[in-house]
């Protein structure tokens, strides 16, 4: 099947790619095929499983063509909305997450609501057919290219804590809306943080059902989890989707061979291969260290596989597969940066596209403390895992039924 599917695969790229279209134009051909993101159910994708998505982003690297729309928009609106959104809100957006026409970033952490995000304190006032949104809203990736937010806020204060929250498709380019990016020790800016004063958003954006937020956002999390677990094998081009990043005008030639600064935060097979190599042509295959790290790292990249083939299994699943995908994944991405470090020696230290793996691996070192720490904690996954699969005693806490007007932390802010 996998070689059908590979000649259909590089007939269809050669009789549609070229260079000089515009990203845009490429964008849509790929979104018309279902190649955008191949995985969900048709007429938007293909319903595709990880093995024939791998195919089709080997056919198109290797023909030279750029893969699909980067960002949030493709890895978390456009699965939640499919499941929370009526039929004009799906019409409304997937196609234009799909044909890279508009960027998404996620507004859901706070300064005080990280790990505990069910206490944010953005808040949601109704003014008749609008919701007026002010608050603060940190760590937001790719804000500063977004066109939307996948926006969390608090519309009614006297619900207990995980109720009395919805999630808004809020547009991010009006008054009210401030972006200030955060530079990471890696010198990029992929993580920002939003001021909104007074912004506003249509209560006909508002995605699920009124004060039913958290349940939508628990969708949005756990395809986050899935995702930064890796192994979904989708080919991400390096233009940047959207209206801001001024991208989809320019030929889509011009980013054949460019990387996403966001492919520094996954491990996969690719990553492997490249660390065995390594060791080989340095001759530290015979460390017997370095084969079992090697080993190990094949293991856990292995267990990820079998974890996201579970998650398709509906009558194999614990509940619990988004989690322990990322739980997986950060541990594979910590590996192999003490992998690498061991391989390369004095070399690791050398970062630039003159260097080994022309700077990827240096990257990569460098950002991996931070897939422990967005999408929910380690120590979060964990809990969760405790006391949702396993059926552990949660923690001591307010009864559920509290308002959270009325917690403790809340009583002069509400």
């Amino acid at each position: 099947m996998s070689n059908e599917l590979r000649e259909e695969l590089d007939a269809w790229i050669d009789y549609n790619w070229d260079p000089d279209l515009t990203v845009r134009e490429w964008w849509q051909r790929l979104s018309s095929a279902g190649f955008s993101n191949p995985g969900l159910a048709k007429p938007f994708g293909q319903d595709w499983g990880r093995a024939e998505t791998r195919v089709l982003a080997a056919a198109l690297r290797e023909r030279r063509a750029i893969g699909s729309p980067a960002g949030l928009g493709m890895l978390l609106a456009a699965p939640t909305i499919l499941v929370h959104g009526n039929e004009s809100q799906i019409e409304r957006y997937v196609p234009r997450i799909l044909d890279g026409t508009d960027a998404w970033c996620q507004l859901f952490s706070e300064p005080g609501a990280g790990s505990d995000l069910a206490g944010l304190q953005t808040k949601a006032v109704r003014d008749g057919d609008e919701w007026i949104i002010s608050g603060q809203k940190v760590w937001t990736s790719e804000g500063k290219h977004a066109d939307l937010g996948m926006l969390i806020a608090r519309t009614d204060p006297n619900a207990p804590k995980h109720r009395g929250i919805s999630w808004f498709a809020f547009p991010m380019n009006q008054e009210g809306v401030e972006v200030r990016p955060l530079r990471e020790m890696t010198g990029r800016s992929l993580f920002n943080e939003v001021f909104i004063d007074e912004a506003r958003v249509s209560h006909g954006d508002l995605i699920g059902e009124l004060n039913d937020g958290w349940r939508v956002a628990n969708t949005t999390l756990m395809v986050e989890r899935a995702g930064i677990g890796g192994g979904h094998g989708m080919a991400y081009a390096a233009a940047h989707p959207g209206s801001i990043a001024g991208h989809l005008e320019k030929p889509a030639g011009s980013f054949v061979g460019k990387r996403l600064a966001l492919a520094a935060g996954g491990v996969g097979p690719g990553t492997f291969q490249l660390l065995r190599e390594l060791a080989e042509e340095r001759e530290k295959l015979g460390d017997g260290r370095i084969r079992q790290e090697l080993a190990r790292l094949h293991t856990e990249l292995e267990l990820m596989r079998m974890n996201s083939q579970r998650t398709r299994q509906k009558n194999q699943q614990t509940g619990g597969e988004g989690n322990l995908s990322k739980l997986l994944m950060t541990s594979a991405l910590h590996r192999t940066r003490e992998l690498a470090g061991s391989i390369l020696g004095p070399d690791m230290a050398l970062w630039g596209d003159e260097s080994v793996t022309g700077g990827m691996i240096q990257e990569m070192a460098v950002f991996s403390p931070a897939p422990s720490i967005y999408g929910g904690t380690d120590e979060v996954q964990r809990n969760i895992i405790g006391e949702r699969v396993l059926g552990l005693p949660k923690e001591p806490g307010p009864d559920k039924g509290t308002s959270f007007a009325e917690l403790l932390q809340n009583k002069t802010d509400w």
